[in-house]
């Protein structure tokens, strides 16, 4: 029997050639593919994204701009909206216009107030400008006072009635009235019946100075005048002066009060 084709038991048994493998290699190539298809065993497995647009976008700047343009002239148009109210209302803006070479006030008497109530604000207004000019020139006597040996304490004293006063007395008085000339505002009027009996109490207190702060000094009254008289002449003429201040003012409060309670009535 021929037996040269026979397998030898003793040789290694060849693994079979898979005859879909390129070239008839006999190491099979699917579990790579499989391997590379399903992502195992890679090292560098990582998803790339793929931006679909750039920052530099003509386009999308320019709807942006469109868009910053829109809503400014949205919120110009409500502004212009709310100005015509207010004009349509009939309701003044306090714009500061007194006075004219330094203007720190709204006051506009001739347009803004009644023509039957505008003598009534003409004295009110000289009401206020009387206690300042009364304050002020009580520094200016205390001072001189205070220069010729009466203390620093009564210049001190001098400057916070006059730092208190002139602004306190436009805000307390001067202004509610003002303000309920032109809306006539019961509220207001009795917001400065109650503080304008006030000043007219302090213009009295500081027309007769009584020695209770300082013996009075601080005050340009007739007893501080008297006390201060027969040591300085000069302080006491000052004195006398800002005491005639006082009084002048404390008569034109009065007359204020007078003429608004006839008004009233």
């Amino acid at each position: 029997m021929n037996r040269g084709n026979d397998p030898n038991p003793f040789d290694e048994e060849e693994p079979e050639i898979n005859p879909f493998s390129n070239g008839g290699k006999s190491k099979s190539r699917i579990p790579n593919v499989v391997a590379s298809t399903l992502g195992f065993g890679q090292k560098h497995d990582a998803t790339v994204d793929i931006p679909l647009e750039t920052t530099n976008d003509p386009k999308k700047k320019e709807k942006e701009l469109s868009t910053r343009e829109a809503d400014l002239n949205k919120r110009e148009r409500e502004i212009k909206r709310r100005e015509d109210a207010v004009s349509s209302a009939n309701v003044p803006v306090d714009d500061r216009n007194w006075p004219p070479f330094f203007p720190i006030i709204h006051h506009d008497i001739s347009n803004e107030i009644p023509v039957h109530a505008q003598k009534l604000q003409y004295l009110a207004f000289a009401s206020w400008l009387g206690i300042v000019l009364c304050l002020v020139f009580n520094v200016i006597a205390v001072t001189v006072c205070w220069i010729k040996g009466g203390g620093v304490k009564i210049f001190f004293l001098a400057i916070i009635y006059a730092l208190m006063g002139c602004p306190f007395s436009y805000v307390l008085w001067y202004r509610p009235l003002y303000r309920a000339m032109r809306t006539d505002s019961a509220l207001k009027f009795g917001w400065f019946f109650m503080f304008y009996m006030l000043h007219i109490g302090f213009c009295i207190l500081a027309a007769i100075a009584p020695p209770i702060v300082f013996h009075g000094q601080s005050l340009t009254g007739i007893l501080a005048a008297v006390d201060v008289f027969s040591d300085h002449v000069i302080v006491g003429i000052f004195y006398l002066i800002g005491f005639a201040f006082f009084c002048l003012e404390s008569l034109l409060s009065l007359w204020v009060l007078q003429v608004k309670l006839i008004d009233a009535s």
